[in-house]
């Protein structure tokens, strides 16, 4: 009777456990979306404010005090539009194609760690999904994120949305190739493809330890950045939705909701690539002090500093953005390809083999 009483016990504390880490996954899932939802909108504010300053105007600045409404006021405008959907497209594919484009940019999210491995309940807190290939996952995922553009160009049945999604089709293969060597060296440095990994091998002795200084990655990383605005479309590798050539490019026919899931996925991608970049090169969520920075605050503070480290990083890649769109031309289309593949490419695939050596001579 015991033996049935303790079994009875230890199966309903095994229930009770994976009821509490489901409900705790899914209020994280919850949580974090929101976040990160709300970091797209604002960035989009964070974008228009910058680039009126650079230009020397206000930006937005009705809505809300000094306008920081304005992203509400936006959204629920694209909510009440009407959709237009025109009579000659692929109506499936059309409706289709934005949301590939978003859910891609979404779920890339999921396996970013920002903070440290603080577990409750067995639930780690600053990560959704902590996954051994993480870094894998982010470039697979954001690759399918192509087809949303491709689809959408061609089930427009207009022959610039066609145009469009073909040059960016052809840009994001071209330097995907360039992006992926460029985070070759830090892997061999790491020697581990998951995330967590690859932040702790940097903190021990705050910037000197980052891969961009330390790990003497300092020209993949400016490999990585390139390869990144033209993976996100981004000035000046804004081919795609140019609007001196092809009107907006892909998403011409877009209105309403769908185009605003295109906005929210090339916003969601911006500070993705923010992120990882962070993780690989700037040392995640640790101090770019080291140890120097004494301890203090308590238990709660010691949790959310590393997380206010993480995204000050961020916001910094976020804001060279938008610096280079408000500062560069756009590149003609046989530049943006000769760029990718005469210069960018060889010069990844030169510092993978410098890496190598250096790591074989000093392993």
């Amino acid at each position: 009777m015991c033996a049935q009483r303790n079994v009875r016990q230890s199966g309903n504390e095994t229930d009770v456990n994976i009821l509490i880490f489901v409900l705790l996954s899914l209020l994280k899932v919850v949580v974090v979306t929101v976040i990160f939802l709300t970091a797209v909108a604002y960035t989009v504010l964070l974008e228009r404010k910058l680039v009126g300053r650079i230009q020397n105007r206000w930006g937005p600045s009705r809505v809300g005090p000094f306008g920081l409404l304005q992203p509400l006021a936006d959204g629920l405008k694209l909510f009440l539009k009407e959709d237009l959907m025109p009579d000659a497209v692929e109506r499936p594919l059309f409706i289709l194609a934005p949301i590939i484009a978003l859910s891609c940019a979404l779920i890339s999210i999921g396996v970013i760690p920002f903070g440290e491995n603080i577990r409750w309940h067995g639930v780690d807190m600053f990560q959704i999904a902590d996954l051994n290939i993480g870094l894998l996952v982010i470039l697979g995922v954001t690759s399918i994120g192509v087809y949303g553009i491709a689809l959408s160009g061609w089930s427009s049945n207009n022959k610039y949305s066609l145009l469009g999604s073909l040059r960016s089709t052809a840009q994001m293969i071209s330097y995907e190739l360039a992006l992926g060597l460029s985070v070759i060296g830090v892997v061999l440095r790491t020697g581990s493809l998951r995330l967590r990994d690859i932040v702790n091998v940097q903190n021990t002795h705050g910037m000197l330890s980052w891969n961009v200084f330390g790990g003497l990655q300092l020209i993949a990383f400016f490999i990585y950045l390139t390869a990144a605005f033209a993976e996100t479309n981004r000035t000046p590798f804004d081919l795609p939705e140019a609007e001196s050539e092809l009107t907006a490019g892909y998403h011409t026919e877009y209105s309403s909701m769908k185009f605003a899931m295109f906005f929210m996925a090339e916003y969601a991608n911006m500070i993705t690539v923010g992120c990882v970049a962070t993780l690989l090169f700037l040392g995640g969520w640790s101090s770019p002090f080291g140890h120097l920075l004494p301890a203090f605050g308590g238990p709660i503070v010691q949790a959310l500093l590393p997380v206010l480290w993480f995204v000050g990083k961020v916001f910094c890649f976020l804001f060279l953005y938008v610096w280079v769109r408000g500062t560069l031309p756009r590149f003609r289309y046989d530049q943006l390809m000769g760029f990718g593949w005469k210069f960018l490419l060889p010069v990844a695939i030169a510092n993978v083999m410098a890496t190598s050596l250096v790591l074989a001579f000093h392993g």
